[in-house]
């Protein structure tokens, strides 16, 4: 059998050690392995591209009942208005005060919202981020400072969903038509 071209040609090992196997079978172990870990991937590209689709699915319901929360706290400032507009042989009084407890559950809904005034007082400084200039005139206070402010603003969690409406006061010009320097 020294002519077999198939007989092994290994070296001969110590009597514990383990034969040699095929190149077959150690091939066919690889190639197993091979398709385990493709197996592998697949599941897991799979359960990628579930989370995904859930997670869009999860953004988009999102999206959609955002405002829900908001919607139940102004329901009833609408109930309010819709009595208010239902009594017909109310006063002028009791319209008042109808208006104003409407004005309070309004007020009381855009705060759990996260809706905040921006109401600037004369004399404070102008904040071109916050307010909205109108008109810029002049007056006895300094120059940048709003003199009267036409319409407040409001900001939803720090960020101006609009901005207040206010006059700023500009240096007085001097007899000679220059603004005074300083």
């Amino acid at each position: 059998m020294a002519d077999d071209p198939t007989a092994s040609q290994a070296p001969q090992t110590d009597a514990g050690a383990p034969e040699p196997r095929p190149l077959d079978a150690l091939l066919a172990e690889a190639q197993a392995k091979i398709e385990d870990q493709r197996q592998a991937w697949l599941r897991a590209l799979a359960d990628a591209e579930n989370a995904r689709k859930r997670a869009q699915a999860d953004v988009a319901q999102a999206r959609k009942f955002a405002i829900e929360r908001f919607v139940d706290d102004l329901l009833p400032v609408l109930d309010s208005l819709e009595a208010a507009l239902g009594a017909g042989n109310a006063t002028a009084d009791s319209l008042r005060s109808g208006v104003e407890l409407t004005l309070r559950l309004l007020r009381a809904a855009l705060e759990r919202a996260s809706v905040a005034e921006v109401a600037p007082t004369p004399g404070a400084r102008f904040d071109p981020h916050r307010h909205q200039a109108m008109a810029v005139v002049e007056a006895e206070a300094e120059p940048n400072t709003i003199v009267a402010v036409m319409q407040k603003g409001y900001v939803l969690n720090e960020r101006v969903v609009r901005p207040a409406l206010v006059t700023v006061a500009k240096a007085r010009e001097t007899a000679g038509g220059n603004a005074p320097q300083g």
